[in-house]
């Protein structure tokens, strides 16, 4: 394996069990920046949006190994005022791009046809309109207001609407890298460590409640990428096509 490859992972708590514990250099950054960076050959690994797979497919995927969900993700929604139904406009994350791609998705399959508007055209969160959250974002501002917001959860629409796993990230390694193979063994290694020893991870951590991070991990979250995974992304690809995100196109699935 190259002794100094580039690995970039998203700074969000459900990455913790994916890379706590790596001995060499991580860089982390917000998600759209890190697709940016693996596609111009900045990093060599990176655990990426599903969406950058989808929409520029030339990465091989380590199998096996994901952040996804199987119903509600808590850390992946539309905060809201009031019924849902009543929203004229969504505020967008700007480092939300598996979110933005499947919030399109969710809302055109359902004939829901509103406004996205961008943080600079920001105003207060009346009845209209609601706010895109996603990662630590999204779990800080549920906790800082339990009471006053409604949340809808895309993790929970996904399953509901499909009856399938949704695959928020991957790890995607360029193709030009060698022995990707031993990189992802030890990646896949490292998450059954940390996943095994999940009270030790929890234990060290230092931003978010260590009560919260059991539900979080055990509840919500699921780290891997299996036949059902893959059967997820493959409808979020074949939606894509149908709103015009993607291209049309056969997509395979290089995963080692």
């Amino acid at each position: 394996m190259q002794a100094s490859l580039r690995i970039g992972c998203v700074k969000y708590l459900n990455a913790r069990p994916l890379i706590r514990g790596w001995p060499g250099k991580i860089e982390f950054d917000h998600p759209s920046e890190l697709c940016h960076r693996l596609a111009r050959g900045e990093l060599d690994v990176a655990l990426v949006s599903s969406f950058e797979f989808l929409r520029n497919p030339i990465y091989g995927i380590f199998d096996d190994i994901s952040i996804s969900s199987d119903g509600s993700v808590y850390s992946v929604v539309v905060a809201h005022r009031g019924e849902f139904s009543e929203i004229e406009e969504i505020e967008l994350d700007p480092a939300a791009l598996t979110s933005v791609a499947l919030l399109r998705c969710l809302l055109a399959e359902s004939h829901l046809n509103l406004r996205f508007v961008s943080a600079s055209a920001a105003k207060p969160l009346g009845r209209q309109r609601g706010l895109l959250l996603i990662g630590d974002q999204a779990i800080r501002f549920r906790q800082d207001h339990p009471h006053e917001f409604e949340f809808w959860d895309l993790g929970k629409e996904w399953e509901k609407t499909f009856h399938l796993p949704f695959v928020y990230a991957l790890w995607l390694i360029r193709p030009e890298v060698l022995d990707a193979k031993a990189m992802a063994n030890r990646l896949r290694a490292l998450r059954n460590e940390n996943l095994a020893n999940l009270d030790v991870l929890i234990a060290a951590e230092e931003d978010f409640d260590h009560e919260f991070c059991k539900v979080y991990y055990n509840d919500y979250l699921r780290f891997y990428f299996g036949e059902k995974e893959k059967e997820g992304l493959r409808k979020f690809q074949r939606l894509c096509e149908r709103h015009g995100l993607l291209p049309e196109r056969e997509i395979e699935f290089n995963v080692v």
